[in-house]
């Protein structure tokens, strides 16, 4: 398919979605990008770039408009699905969401309340007003976790322990929810799952489930993921037990094309999903399916965004979450509050068979600040490892935490402890 010189604009500029700006320019798409910072990562490798908020719909469909562009797409942000949504709707773009699936996708109350319907589980939850009643107070059984419902990568979030700690939190929630509302949920200290779900031509496929592990060094805050495993050491029982009801799901959503992704915890038995993402993800689980299945799903969705078809290979003939008896995982390298001096070991990274990919968020000179602990914005990179047995992957995931270090102008490492690779790897 020739795309030489169609004109692409992609809603968001942070630094997950510099991937797909490059994928895009290499199918021979001009990429237009816009964002309300100036300043975003994104926006020095599109080959033109806007400073209009993703969320202003109006000025993005003027901007489209009179760039005469070809379609668009949004990039790695919940909260730009219902302006892209919008967008499309009024230029009569293809778009693979709805407003319905906007909604039920990128909110969690709307999430909890349809999963239901489904015989799903959602994480249990205490009701709590902005009011912060007496009587629903001394209900609350901690610790919690207080959330904007419509907000992701750990923005707006907070771990609470008492009641002095839940008024605070509240406020934070508020002031990153659009629509003014928090959830106030159990704190769950259990096996954490990512599932991961490709929709082509209205069939759906389960992609991959796997094992995500987060942090416990920073109290108060939410858990930032440290990495992952792949398949899931629950994927038998998740694929007996809940795929089919989440499918059926879909199928009464009328979901026919896009990309999935779902978080849940998995305890006692049963999994509590908590957080959906109806976009490409952060964490890129893509790479994955590029590696191990045939196909790139940041292809697909450029190409669907132009032709309204995600292309001719079929992930549901592709799919398998086993990843053909392989092995794969992701090591987050976190840091610390501080600033970034220097980087230690991280030449064993090049030439390394094992090693797919590598995303680099952070560079020398930037700050961690206090007050993206708890967020998305304290990962340096991700690296993206895939071996043929377990040993042969626990033996680099040792060898990268052992010398990968990120040195503070204050002579200190920065690198959060990683995830315990003898305990999840059994």
């Amino acid at each position: 398919m020739n795309f030489t010189n169609k004109k692409l604009l992609i809603l968001g500029g942070n630094p997950e979605t510099i991937p797909l700006v490059l994928v895009a320019q290499k199918m021979g798409i001009q990429v237009y990008l816009t964002d309300d910072n100036p300043n975003s990562s994104a926006k020095k490798f599109a080959n033109k770039s806007f400073n209009v908020n993703g969320l202003d719909v109006e000025g993005i469909i003027k901007l489209a408009i009179n760039e005469n562009l070809d379609g668009v797409l949004v990039g790695v942000a919940d909260i730009l699905v219902k302006s892209y949504v919008k967008v499309c709707e009024a230029l009569n773009f293809p778009c693979y969401a709805t407003e319905e699936l906007s909604n039920v996708f990128s909110h969690k109350d709307f999430f909890k309340q349809k999963i239901k319907e489904f015989d799903v589980y959602g994480i249990s939850e205490f009701e709590l007003t902005s009011e912060l009643r007496n009587e629903d107070l001394i209900k609350i059984q901690y610790p919690v976790m207080v959330k904007p419902v419509d907000n992701g990568g750990g923005v707006g979030m907070t771990c609470c322990y008492n009641e002095s700690e839940i008024k605070i939190a509240v406020t934070k929630a508020l002031g990153a929810s659009k629509r003014s509302k928090f959830l106030v949920e159990r704190y769950m200290e259990c096996d954490d799952v990512g599932v991961y779900y490709t929709f082509q031509d209205g069939i759906c496929s389960t992609s991959l489930v796997y094992d995500r592990y987060t942090t416990g060094e920073q109290h108060g805050v939410s858990r930032v993921c440290l990495g992952g495993t792949y398949p899931s050491k629950h994927i038998n029982t998740f694929l007996n037990k809940t795929d089919k009801n989440l499918k059926k799901m879909f199928d009464a959503l009328g979901v026919k094309n896009g990309v999935l992704m779902l978080s849940a915890f998995f305890e006692n038995g049963e999994f509590y999903f908590y957080d959906p993402g109806f976009r490409l993800q952060g964490e890129s689980p893509n790479l994955f399916l590029d590696y191990f299945h045939g196909y790139d799903q940041r292809e697909q969705l450029i190409t669907f965004a132009l032709t309204g078809s995600m292309g001719e290979k079929k992930a549901y003939k592709l799919d398998d979450p086993f990843l053909n008896g392989k092995y794969a995982s992701t090591l987050w390298i976190l840091l610390k509050e501080g600033q970034i001096k220097e980087t230690q070991g991280f030449e064993i990274l090049h030439n390394n068979p094992n090693i797919i990919e590598v995303i680099t968020r952070l560079k020398v000179g930037d700050l961690i600040t206090k007050e993206i602990i708890g967020t998305e914005k304290q990962v340096f990179c991700r690296i993206y490892i895939a071996a043929s047995s377990k040993n042969e992957l626990s033996s680099v995931l040792k060898s990268l935490q052992t010398n990968l270090k990120v040195i503070s102008t204050d002579n200190t490492n920065m690198v959060l402890k990683g995830f315990d690779v003898d305990q999840v790897l059994i």
